[in-house]
């Protein structure tokens, strides 16, 4: 799993991908619990772009913003998992509720968040557009998440 970086090693590589005038396309997320309709997210981010970076947040940070019982999958699985996807080129990880301090590090060319996010919104929006980047959204064709599938799993099996 070498693709699974900190951000101050992310930080010569995207210098280097810059030098070589690759587009660096950003996203992040917990991605707990990888179900189809974050493949196809994923997926959708890569083609905004040559280089896709996806940052994680960690454990701590799911906690925080999803509450006590999450994550379900822990950081490294999720990582093994995110890496291991076929338009993934670098996974990192936050601990933050936000990415803004790795999105400040980075500067990527494209920034992608769903659709679900306003563009006024989204954190890390002033940095990118500030370098002469672009945010984009996404629209989410598969309406599965991670909270519907631990209540299908609950509902199913709570006899």
């Amino acid at each position: 799993m070498n693709n699974f970086i900190t951000v101050d090693e992310l930080v010569p590589i995207r210098e280097e991908l810059k030098k070589k005038n690759k587009k660096v396309v950003f996203t992040n997320g917990c991605f707990d619990i990888l179900h189809a309709g974050h493949v196809d997210y994923i997926t959708k981010a890569k083609s905004f772009g040559d280089v896709l970076i996806v940052a994680l947040n960690s454990d701590s940070s799911v906690t925080k913003i999803k509450g006590k019982n999450r994550p379900i999958v822990p950081l490294q699985e999720r990582a093994f998992i995110i890496s291991n996807l076929k338009a993934v080129d670098y996974v990192t990880v936050f601990d933050e509720e936000t990415p803004f301090e790795t999105i400040k590090k980075i500067i990527p060319d494209i920034l992608v968040k769903g659709a679900d996010w306003k563009v006024e919104n989204i954190v890390g929006k002033d940095i990118v557009e500030a370098a002469g980047g672009k945010v984009e959204t996404i629209e989410f064709v598969n309406f599965q998440s991670t909270t519907n599938i631990i209540k299908t799993i609950l509902e199913r099996f709570k006899d």
